[in-house]
């Protein structure tokens, strides 16, 4: 069931976080360029509106996953860099110091999974909208380079288990004698054997 919006007239009588932090600061200045109420429209429907336990606010979940991609973080990072982070806090809409996480880092997963791939597409596209036209620039540019690339190390498992499975299916298919099939090789790095050496009796 989503959550209706809590009317906050007064957070605190000494203490606010709008009126603490540093208003030059970064993540002050993009928290109040972003049009939070674009994701209240578009994400609310995705919610059950009379039925289940409430949600977690959506300008919470989609600042922790901006947060998350900004400082290139795990969703643990970020949930408990956020109950220390005063900037995380007002960013992610909450108007006074809280010290507990603000939720369970699968509940991030969840979020991504409800929104899909149209939601972060929705995201990328504000972002854009944020550092482009509002910036007053001709043009984006976006930095490739620092994205992780699916890319497979000479290390990993998952290539040895290639290149022996590779080999084992040249050799039958050329039916050249194999003086080892590497079985043991292939259960101890978590794959079967493509070849099956025949037994000799």
């Amino acid at each position: 069931m989503l959550a209706k919006p809590k009317i906050q007239n007064q957070a605190s009588l000494f203490f606010t976080l709008e009126e603490t932090l540093n208003q030059k600061h970064p993540l002050y200045i993009l928290s109040n360029r972003v049009d939070w109420e674009l994701f209240d429209r578009e994400f609310g429907p995705l919610y059950c509106q009379d039925n289940g336990r409430p949600p977690k606010p959506i300008r919470l979940m989609v600042g922790l996953v901006i947060l998350k991609h900004l400082r290139n973080i795990s969703d643990e990072g970020i949930v408990e860099q956020r109950a220390e982070n005063l900037y995380y806090q007002y960013f992610c809409g909450q108007q006074e110091f809280s010290s507990c996480e603000p939720c369970d880092a699968s509940e991030l997963v969840h979020f991504r999974k409800r929104i899909g791939e149209p939601g972060a597409e929705l995201i990328l596209k504000e972002s854009i909208r944020i550092n482009g036209d509002d910036s007053n620039d001709g043009q984006v540019s976006i930095d490739t380079t620092v994205q992780e690339k699916n890319i497979t190390f000479p290390t990993d498992a998952k290539l040895h288990r290639k290149i022996i499975k590779k080999c084992l299916a040249v050799a039958k298919k050329e039916r050249l004698p194999v003086r080892q099939s590497y079985t043991r090789t292939l259960k101890k790095i978590g794959g079967r054997p493509a070849f099956q050496e025949p037994s000799k009796k």
